[in-house]
This record gives structure tokens, C-alpha cells and sequence, in this order.
């Protein structure tokens, strides 16, 4: 299954500076070690050791965030759009 994937700007690095790429995936989990394996070292800035997403990390499945999902195990299919962003904190 063939799904778009936006990037944050401040990962962009590692992806070319591409805003978005093309990645199959059956779920959450396997599309970010799909990342993984095209742009490496993107897996250690989304995910902790345990290698789950952090905290500061945001998913957005169609402008659905995952946390209200199955999270990690989110399914995709064909055609969804994946968007990660990055929490900011201010004051």
C-alpha cells in the first residue's frame, strides 16, 4: 500500500529536503521503519529506544491523530496521508 508522507521541515535533511515522500506501508510501525530504511537515522528522531513514537512527535493518519487510533498499529491503505509533526513548546 502506497501512502503519502508529509515531513517537518526540521527532518527534512534526511529526506533530500523533500516535504513529502512515497512510502508502502501496512501500518504506523512498518511505515516508519520503511522510513528508516530510505532516509537513515530518521527512526531515532521520531522514536525512543523502546521505539515507540515520542512523546513531542505528533502522527497524523488523514488529519486523524493515531493516539485516538491504535496508535503504532494503525492500519493504512492505499492512498492515506500520513503527516508528522513536531510538538512546539513556547512561552
Amino acid at each position: 500500500m502506497s501512502v503519502k508522507v508529509r515531513i517537518p521541515t526540521p527532518l527534512q535533511k534526511l529526506t533530500q529536503q523533500r516535504a513529502e515522500v512515497e512510502v508502502k506501508a501496512a501500518n504506523i510501525k512498518s511505515l516508519i521503519q520503511e522510513l528508516e530504511n530510505q532516509f537513515p537515522g530518521i527512526k531515532e528522531r521520531l522514536c525512543d529506544e523502546q521505539g515507540k513514537i515520542r512523546r513531542f512527535v505528533n502522527v497524523y493518519l488523514n488529519e486523524e491523530d493515531i493516539r485516538f487510533l491504535k496508535q503504532d498499529e494503525t492500519p493504512l491503505k492505499d492512498g492515506d496521508e500520513i503527516s508528522i509533526v513536531p510538538a512546539i513548546a513556547g512561552g
